[in-house]
């Protein structure tokens, strides 16, 4: 469990909120008079912003790859003489939202807390209120996208509230999914010995808190690596 203020400084935490509302807020739909169509918009702002985010963590993520090959193609060194790999996103990406995800958020939460039904408790369960509330992390699940460079797979993801992320691997070797590594801090590059074939290699990976595995399982992704 970790707290959080509100209205939340970072995107990431923001991000968490427009979720759990988005999630929480169905339960009071019809005590606070929140229409499904309000219900909807906000969902959807949950999901594109979080989606958002990603695509930016990717974009900075190869933006990087692609100054370390310039500067490898300028001045020389070790590494892959092979351009950078295009990352691509999570399909399908979700349908774009009208600029104001924010603003419409401050302005849902004003609409709530005015409301004749409104309670402190609901404040709280739906984290309205600026002490006490409590993320739930069992809503938290990575996003995760690869690439290559010199060979190695890069695993993107967003650390959010997390404290870290364990990765788990699936090299096609008939050991199904094993255990990778547990890193504190995004991204995670896969330095074991690469196939002298070629091969298809998963990756799946779950938050971590306070040493303890929170929330649900990534989806898997896959890279091919090897000659």
């Amino acid at each position: 469990m970790a707290t959080l203020p509100f209205m939340p400084n970072s995107d990431d935490d923001k991000a968490d909120l427009l979720e759990h509302i988005a999630t929480n807020l169905p339960r009071y739909a019809d005590l606070l008079e929140i229409s499904p169509q309000r219900l909807e918009a906000l969902k959807a702002d949950a999901v594109c912003f979080r989606y958002t985010l990603h695509g930016m963590g990717v974009a900075q993520a190869y933006s990087q790859s692609c100054t370390n090959f310039k500067n490898l193609q300028r001045d020389g060194g070790t590494g892959n003489a092979g351009w950078p790999t295009m990352p691509i996103l999570p399909e399908p990406a979700p349908p774009a939202v009208q600029p104001g995800i924010i603003p419409r958020l401050a302005a849902l939460a004003k609409d709530i807390k005015n409301h004749k039904n409104y309670t402190p408790s609901i404040g709280q369960d739906l984290w309205l209120i600026g002490s006490g509330k409590v993320v739930d992390t069992s809503i938290w699940k990575p996003i995760l996208s690869v690439y290559s460079e010199a060979g190695h797979p890069v695993i993107e993801w967003a650390k959010g509230g997390a404290s870290a992320l364990e990765i788990w691997t699936d090299r096609g070797d008939g050991n199904n999914f094993v255990f990778l590594a547990v890193n504190m801090e995004p991204n995670s590059t896969d330095l074991s010995p690469l196939p002298a074939t070629g091969a298809l290699w998963k990756y799946k990976a779950i938050y971590r808190l306070h040493d303890q595995q929170v929330g649900q399982w990534s989806d898997v992704i896959s890279v091919a690596v090897g000659i």
